[in-house]
């Protein structure tokens, strides 16, 4: 690792400064549970191939799951989504806390799929990288799409924003 003289904190209020969507990650325990996290360290990767990545920190609830996965699905929220974000942030509750709170449905191989989100890509892991504090966490893009025209939910300083579709 380099060695650096930004203060973590400082860091954290800089980065704060970068407008972000939000999602939802979801996927399953190796016993078959579902698992979710909202998060907003995701970003397109490329085109061809079909590549997204999101970053999970190691002391994460769900990073062990994530460790485990094949699949994931990212859901991407609308702006009447807040509540769903804020349920998927508890880093205390279980899977089943948070999936109880909202509608959802199991995919074809049983990846916890929510309802009514802005968007939602479903992926294959083909790439886990070492990246200091976290794991960054490459997905084939399998099956995408837009289920609602609705704005989208972002993250600006620490709070919830919308904006205009």
């Amino acid at each position: 690792m380099l060695e650096t003289t930004v203060d973590p904190l400082t860091l954290r209020r800089v980065l704060g400064r970068f407008a972000t969507g939000v999602v939802v990650v979801t996927t399953r325990t190796g016993e078959g549970h579902p698992v979710g996290m909202t998060m907003n360290s995701f970003t397109s990767v490329s085109l061809d191939p079909p590549l997204v990545l999101l970053c999970v920190g190691r002391t994460a609830a769900s990073f062990e799951a994530m460790e485990q996965a094949t699949r994931y699905a990212v859901h991407i929220l609308g702006d009447h989504q807040e509540s769903v974000s804020a349920a998927f942030a508890r880093s205390a509750a279980d899977g089943a806390e948070k999936f109880a709170e909202i509608e959802w449905h199991p995919g074809e191989d049983g990846l916890p799929l929510l309802d009514d989100c802005l968007a939602r890509i479903e992926c294959t892991i083909v790439d886990r990288i070492e990246l200091g504090d976290h794991v960054g966490y490459v997905g084939r893009v399998e099956l995408g799409h837009s289920q609602s025209d609705v704005a989208p939910l972002a993250f600006f300083r620490g709070r919830y924003g919308r904006l205009s579709p």
